[in-house]
This record gives structure tokens, C-alpha cells and sequence, in this order.
């Protein structure tokens, strides 16, 4: 009944029938996974300006009345939203005696140090100044220059995103033993995708790759994949999609032809500083932006608050495979045991 279904299924139509077929039965991806070129596209990734923003945080996550305490490189900040909502980023302990700011209390937009009373907003004070950031709307974004080692950028550097007043995003975020390398180079490899998450991808096929040269000043330093995204069952959704390194801790998905064209996937890497063992460790902040210029995306959009959780379950499953993977990277580029 299935297969004359199948058999009958129109081209046009978004969900594509998947043959089920066999995990081992795909083609070998390791000849076209050449090393040097992944290495060849890191590197050129890690030399592009990033103008010192780090992402943090989804811009979600930053309430009003609420201070959100994180940790870039090893430095303790503090990002809350003023009276108009703006964010405001500085440094994470109170110039006075270095009380955690994470823990003050929000009065009028201000916060108010909760061991002595000291109020500190925007406008700073003797011995704290709050920090260039930015609020995209999806992520939250904070410019540390005495740590990024680029030239200081007004804003950060973000690539084109579907029109927010239609799009959904939701935004996972976990944590690995690695460095931002290991997070990017993972992502410049994506000839895994359908034998490492076969949960997800089917049908995936490399069509173009960067130059292997290391000092190539290719323009369009991409990857261009068709890949069929499985949506349970016996369909899937077949599409292609660019990988593009905009600035060294960023890899971005981007669909450029079926459905949900213009939607993108950011990959953000940010480097937390060592844990307690005195590894480093790095957030993978995954910002997915899904759109569609179908009538039932814009009825599925007005659902977004039951969607985004789902999208977020789906992008953590990815990572949690994926982040083993870089911290088996770190630790063989380094020589650790284990």
C-alpha cells in the first residue's frame, strides 16, 4: 500500500518518500573528507576578522528584572536589560569589594549590588565599565578587545537570516571539553552527517568543497551539500544547503534551494576558559532559524512557543553526538590520554 503510495507521491510537494535502506549500504564518504581541506578551511576561517564579539547567551534568556551571570575566557560578566529593555554587559564583580554583580538585585533598570547597595548602570563607575554588546534578536552578543586578538568591529559579524517577523528561532546551548577550533572544524566537515546522524540526514552528497590551498583568497569558500532532512518515518525533506566560517567561531547552515530556503543554522563557539581539571572549555550556542513562504508556516509560526522546544531537543541531540567528536579532536591534537 506504502510503496504505490510512493510510487504516486507528486515532485512538488515538500515531504519526499526515503528509502529506508541500509546504514551500511551508503556510499563511503572518507575518500572526499580529505583532511588537508578541512584543515586548509579552518584555517582560513580562523583568520577572518571577528571584530572581538563573542555570542552568550539567546536574547531570550536575558529577562527583564534578572541578571544573567556567564563566563567568556576565563572572565566573570554580567548582562542584564535596562528600563527601555536595551542590553547592558559588564564586568561580573562589584568594584567595591567583588561582590557577584550575577546575584544583585534590578531596580529601574539598574543593578543594585546586593552586599553593600552600590548601583551600577550603563553609565558605569569608578572602576567598572560596562562593555560594548549587541542584541540581534536571536543571540546575545558582547565585545571583549582585550581578549579578541581583531581589530574592533561596531557590530558583530552576522550573515543574511530570513525576516524575523516570520521566522522561528530557537536557540541550544551546551558545553565541551575543547577548544573553538574543535567546534568549527567540526562543522566544516559534513560528510558525516548521514553516517554519524543518520536520525537526521539521508541522502547527503557533497556537490562543491573550498580550495585545499591554505593561502587560497577564494571568495565563495563554502560547501555545497543536498541532503534529505529525515521527519520521521519513511519522509523526508530534500534540500541543499551552504556551510560558510563568516569569522573564526562561526559556521553557518544556510538552505539556498527547497523547502524553507533562506533558513540557517548558526554554529557559535565560545570559549568559557578551563574547568576545574584545567581543560578548556568551549559553548556550542546553536541558533536555528527556520522560515518558509508557505501558508502553513505562518499558521505553524503563531505555535512557535510549542515549536521551539522541539527544535531545541533536536539541535542538542545533534551536539551531544557531535561535541564527542571535538573533544576526541582536542585531545588528539594535544596529545591527551583517554
Amino acid at each position: 500500500m506504502n510503496n504505490l503510495l510512493f510510487r504516486r507521491w507528486p515532485d512538488r510537494w515538500p515531504l519526499q518518500p526515503i528509502d529506508p535502506g541500509n546504514w551500511a549500504d551508503q556510499e563511503p564518504t572518507y575518500h572526499a573528507a580529505k583532511p588537508a581541506l578541512i584543515a586548509a578551511t579552518l584555517q582560513r576561517a580562523q583568520q577572518r576578522p571577528s571584530g572581538n564579539w563573542y555570542v552568550f547567551a539567546a536574547s531570550r534568556d536575558i529577562r527583564p528584572g534578572r541578571p544573567f551571570g556567564f563566563t567568556i575566557a576565563g572572565v566573570e560578566l554580567v548582562a542584564w536589560r535596562d528600563r527601555g529593555q536595551r542590553l547592558v554587559v559588564g564586568p561580573g564583580a562589584c568594584p567595591h569589594l567583588g561582590a557577584p554583580l550575577a546575584q544583585a538585585h534590578i531596580d529601574c533598570g539598574a543593578l543594585v549590588c546586593r552586599w553593600h547597595g552600590l548601583r551600577l548602570d550603563s553609565g558605569g563607575e569608578a572602576g567598572w565599565t560596562p562593555l560594548p554588546c549587541h542584541d540581534d534578536g536571536v543571540l546575545a552578543w558582547v565585545r571583549l578587545d582585550h581578549i579578541g586578538d581583531s581589530s574592533p568591529l561596531e557590530t558583530p559579524v552576522i550573515g543574511a537570516r530570513p525576516p524575523a517577523h516570520r521566522a522561528i528561532a530557537a536557540v541550544a546551548t551546551l558545553s565541551g571539553v575543547c577548544e573553538p577550533a574543535d567546534i568549527v572544524a567540526n562543522r566544516l566537515d559534513p560528510w558525516h552527517g548521514a553516517w554519524f546522524h543518520p536520525y537526521s540526514f539521508t541522502r547527503l552528497e557533497v556537490l562543491e568543497t573550498p580550495s585545499q590551498q591554505h593561502d587560497s583568497a577564494d571568495s565563495d569558500d563554502r560547501f555545497l551539500v543536498a541532503v534529505t532532512f529525515r521527519v520521521g518515518g519513511r519522509l523526508g525533506v530534500p534540500v541543499r544547503a551552504e556551510f560558510t566560517s563568516p569569522e573564526p567561531r562561526t559556521v553557518t547552515m544556510r538552505i539556498i534551494d527547497g523547502e524553507g530556503s533562506g533558513s540557517v543554522v548558526e554554529t557559535h563557539a565560545t570559549p568559557l576558559g578551563p574547568g576545574p581539571d584545567g581543560e578548556p572549555r568551549t559553548a556550542v550556542i546553536e541558533a536555528v532559524i527556520a522560515d518558509s513562504t508557505r501558508l502553513g508556516f505562518a499558521r505553524a509560526s503563531h505555535a512557535a512557543r510549542f515549536l521551539r522546544p522541539i527544535m531545541t531537543r533536536a539541535a542538542t541531540r545533534l551536539w551531544r553526538d557531535d561535541l564527542a567528536y571535538a573533544e576526541r579532536r582536542y585531545r588528539q591534537r594535544t596529545q591527551k590520554p583517554g
